[in-house]
């Protein structure tokens, strides 16, 4: 892996990872074509950018994260569901990783989704108080997280979605996406670098510099990303994510169909 690759990837995680069009699929998808996706320090360098993603939410609403305890019980009471499904279900999860056909068709299936949810919960946005989050709510949003364990679905569309079922406004829906996102990334790129800790400590100074230079490109662009995206998404909703999502999805489809190698090697 060379370091514009590692920029590359590392900005493809931080513009993805709180958008609703899957940054693992993306990262599938540019690890892939680059031709080094079935590399062991570039899938354990996938993983541990997200450290950046994941601290850029914290700046961004450092406010959030300091005012209440409540607050890490609504993120356990979400976190726990997708917790336990995770670890049932992880060698399933594993197994399509590394499978692009499966982020081709739930990109497309995802997109045609979104196109619909603006309209189908427009109803939220009209609503004169802000419904509160509370503990039920906060496990339905984490259940319905677990969703996204299948690469190319997105953690951040099932999330928000999961709100937006719950009379969240888009914004409200959103936001807690991004908290939820902490526990949730955290938990699970921790369980991978334990994982690959061999990988880890045989790791020479270049490779420690790869993943430094990608925490803070991921840090640095995931930070702009979560600003944008919620004036984005309040304005114009999710048609356009939906859109991109289609296409992306339909592209892959008639590359595979045509023949060409778009598998992982491993």
């Amino acid at each position: 892996m060379t370091f514009l690759e590692a920029i590359i990837l590392a900005i493809i995680e931080g513009l993805t990872e709180f958008l609703p069009i899957s940054s693992t699929g993306h990262m599938i998808i540019a690890s892939t074509m680059m031709g080094n996706a079935a590399d062991d320090f570039v899938k354990l360098f996938t993983v541990a950018i997200q450290f950046g993603a994941i601290l850029s939410v914290v700046v961004v609403y450092f406010q959030k994260f300091i005012q209440t305890f409540r607050f890490y019980l609504l993120l356990a009471a979400a976190f726990v569901p997708t917790g336990i499904i995770g670890l049932l279900a992880k060698k399933h999860i594993d197994a399509l990783l590394e499978n692009v056909t499966v982020v081709a068709w739930t990109l497309l299936l995802g997109g045609i989704v979104l196109l619909f949810v603006d309209r189908f919960f427009a109803d939220n946005e009209t609503q004169q108080k802000e419904k509160p989050i509370d503990f039920k709510t906060a496990m339905i949003i984490g259940t319905i997280q677990s969703i996204a364990m299948v690469p190319g679905v997105s953690r951040s569309a099932a999330t928000i979605i999961g709100g937006l079922s719950q009379k969240l406004t888009r914004k409200a829906a959103a936001e807690f996406s991004f908290f939820l996102a902490v526990p949730t990334m955290f938990a699970a790129t921790l369980k991978s670098m334990y994982d690959e800790k061999e990988l880890l400590l045989q790791s020479g100074g270049r490779e420690w510099g790869l993943l430094l230079v990608g925490n803070l490109v991921a840090f640095v662009v995931a930070y702009l990303a979560i600003k944008s995206f919620i004036a984005f998404l309040q304005k114009k909703g999710f048609r356009a994510f939906g859109w991109y999502r289609i296409v992306l999805g339909a592209s892959m489809l008639i590359l595979l169909a045509l023949g060409y190698n778009l598998q992982m090697a491993g």
